[in-house]
């Protein structure tokens, strides 16, 4: 079961320097995406963006190095902490509370793990995770607003020492933030700058 970190509603709808709602090109792109329909309407409609227009960074073989939200929607293509950092960007300036969940997975870099980056959504009174980082076979994301019903893209597999961390973050760990800021646009790959634990 996942949890908030904060206390306060509002601080999974506030702007920092990595989740830029402010930004007039992610205000515009989220009142394109809002629905009329309501808060859920929206939600799947920003998930669906995230996850079939912005490519994920390995899948597309282009790497931005984008992880600031106003970044990866001009860049068009991020690593999966990216698309989390978006995805909660548009939410946020539509009203929708959204944090940062993570999880420790087995991966093909230095270290043998990764730490994957994926969202936490107020939706219908509860948290739900939503993985927006699509697109590979293997990648089962799809929208739930059902906490029992969640389909992050890799389910973790604790025979391999892999971790669903449970809290989630208004903001991204400071760790990991350090990692995304070394990251360096065009060089392939993730292993030498993402922490392997949050």
């Amino acid at each position: 079961m996942i949890a908030p970190l904060a206390v306060a509603p509002g601080d999974y709808l506030a702007a920092d320097a990595v989740i830029d709602h402010t930004h007039p090109a992610l205000l515009a792109k989220a009142a394109e995406l809002r629905s009329a329909a309501g808060e859920v309407a929206t939600a799947r409609a920003t998930f669906d963006f995230v996850l079939e227009q912005l490519p994920h960074s390995r899948d597309l073989g282009d790497w931005s190095a984008a992880y600031v939200a106003s970044d990866v929607l001009a860049e068009g293509n991020a690593i999966c902490h990216g698309k989390a950092h978006l995805f909660a960007a548009l939410l946020r300036a539509n009203g929708i509370p959204a944090g940062l969940c993570y999880q420790r997975l087995a991966d093909d870099v230095p270290g043998g793990f990764v730490v994957h980056g994926l969202n936490a959504v107020l939706l219908e009174g509860r948290w739900v995770r939503l993985d927006a980082r699509g697109g590979t076979p293997g990648a089962a994301a799809r929208f739930s607003t059902d906490p029992a019903d969640e389909h992050p893209a890799f389910p973790v597999d604790p025979a391999l020492d892999e971790v669903d961390y449970p809290t989630v973050h208004p903001t991204t760990p400071p760790a990991l933030l350090k990692g995304l800021q070394a990251a360096e646009p065009n060089r392939t790959g993730y292993g030498y700058y993402l922490p392997d634990a949050v």
